[in-house]
């Protein structure tokens, strides 16, 4: 059997195959359907702007010979990209396989519906002889730059951005719940000054949330002006027309988008490569947490919640692994890979115009969907995870040595002062507790060999690993800030 003969077909792309549920919230923006589909609200837009004008000059046509659209006529035209459904999807193939090129299918999918209008609108509609008012003056890259940065900005703020943000509530949450829990830090993975589990998730929660901030307030740009950005074909048809006003009313109040005026052929994809570069870095703050997580797992710090029915192994039954973790760590190097690479591509272009962006943009969906993959995966390993608390006591009553640094810094403040026998305090402090195994009762022996003022040494003496972590409980706070 070929299996590339099997209907429907097999997806190639995991992203479309195994982890498909995961995934399909992209496929309404990212998807080539749903380009053509902007592409299409690009198209009708522009041609109502052309027939209507400007709201403050009485939605005058722009070009002669053409009545302004009535609002019945307007609702054909928008009901044409909300209607793309599984038909027009492969009417617009059907014509794609001639044109061989996808942005000319879709003006001639577009003039279909025109030809159709009068059964729709009755035989006085204007409709089907404005077939020439589809892409009107433009270039394919004025509609598919449009269409591509609303296609974008819905798949990053409806559906990457929310889960972004579902994982640094999972995480605040976590801190708030432990801010309080002591634990054990790991300096170059030995034994060091004691911190709290909310901290150190207050800190992943930190990190991602300037970043998520910063995708937030991203721009999204846009521009139609012609071939090479210069107007040429628009004031050639029409000079009397104030075309760079009509692109940037266009761009902000019709396409909601922000107006780029100087550009080649294609809108220079500058923003894009801002927001992938952004979108990466958080990604590898992500991967970071998924990598950290699943060493406090090993460590067993963190205990897991295991699945009824699941197998960990198939050989070893007792195992619980942390797979979402290392599936979340897998994609997101995947996704970053791909960010990175669109994030260089784009912005370079060969003089006015080459077609190197074009194939590369077709993989912003993948880009996006192994990181929403990872998302997922992080959502559901944190959901199944709560601290071993007495794991984590007993790490740090097997590390006395840790309250090295609070004697010796104590001690360099009481020479400070003016106390005696305070000489060389991290010295002593070392010969004691560096490479070795010390309790309670050692350190208490050592603080008593001290001359320090009885305040000093009564706190010193109430230290314990255990309560030994500063001020970690309300640095929590500062991530609400």
């Amino acid at each position: 059997m070929n299996l590339s003969r099997v209907t429907p077909a097999i997806a190639l792309n995991p992203l479309d195959g195994r982890y498909r549920m995961q995934t399909s919230p992209l496929v309404d923006h990212l998807s080539e359907p749903a380009l053509n589909r902007e592409r299409m609200r690009v198209e009708v837009e522009w041609m109502i702007l052309l027939a209507n004008g400007y709201p403050d000059q009485g939605n005058q046509p722009i070009l002669p010979g053409i009545e302004p659209l009535t609002a019945d006529e307007q609702a054909y035209l928008r009901a044409i990209p909300e209607d793309f459904d599984d038909q027009g999807i492969e009417d617009l193939a059907e014509i794609e396989a001639r044109t061989h090129h996808d942005v000319k299918a879709v003006e001639y999918y577009l003039d279909r519906r025109l030809e159709k209008a009068e059964g729709s609108l009755g035989a006085g509609t204007q409709l089907p002889r404005l077939k020439a008012l589809v892409h009107f003056a433009c270039t394919s890259e004025d509609i598919n730059n449009l269409s591509y940065a609303r296609c974008i900005r819905g798949a990053v703020e409806q559906v990457w951005l929310p889960a972004a943000q579902a994982i640094v509530d999972r995480l605040a949450e976590m801190a708030t719940t432990h801010r309080g829990l002591p634990m054990l830090a790991l300096t170059h993975g030995q034994p060091a000054t004691p911190t709290t589990l909310g901290k150190e998730m207050a800190v992943y929660v930190h990190r991602l949330s300037r970043q998520l901030d910063r995708v937030r307030h991203q721009e999204y740009l846009g521009k139609i002006n012609g071939a090479t950005g210069t107007f040429g074909a628009h004031l050639a048809a029409a000079p009397d027309v104030d075309w760079v006003r009509l692109s940037r009313e266009f761009v902000t109040g019709r396409m909601g988008l922000v107006w780029n005026p100087l550009t080649t052929q294609i809108e220079s994809h500058d923003w894009q490569a801002e927001l992938y570069s952004t979108i990466s870095h958080t990604g590898r703050i992500l991967h970071n947490l998924a990598v950290d997580v699943w060493m406090y797992i090993s460590r067993g710090v963190f205990a897991q919640e295991p699945v009824k029915g699941a197998t960990g192994s198939s050989t070893m039954p007792h195992k619980v692994n942390p797979i979402r973790f290392e599936n979340a760590e897998a994609n997101l190097e995947i996704s970053c890979a791909l960010l990175d690479t669109l994030a260089a591509t784009l912005t370079e272009t060969r003089w006015q115009r080459d077609l190197t962006d074009s194939t590369t943009q077709r993989n912003i969906g993948s880009a996006l969907g192994y990181s929403l993959l990872a998302l997922d995966n992080l959502k559901g390993g944190l959901a199944a995870i709560h601290p071993n608390t007495q794991v984590m006591q007993e790490e740090l009553d097997n590390n006395w040595e840790v309250l090295g640094e609070p004697i010796q810094t104590a001690m360099r403040a009481a020479g400070l002062a003016g106390r005696a026998g305070m000489e060389d305090p991290y010295e002593r402090v070392k010969e004691l507790m560096r490479g070795h195994r010390i309790g309670r009762g050692d350190v208490e022996r050592f603080i008593d060999t001290l001359d320090l003022d009885p305040e000093t040494a009564r706190r010193l003496k109430s230290l314990t690993p255990s309560s030994y972590t500063g001020a970690a409980d309300t640095l929590v706070d500062f991530d609400r800030d």
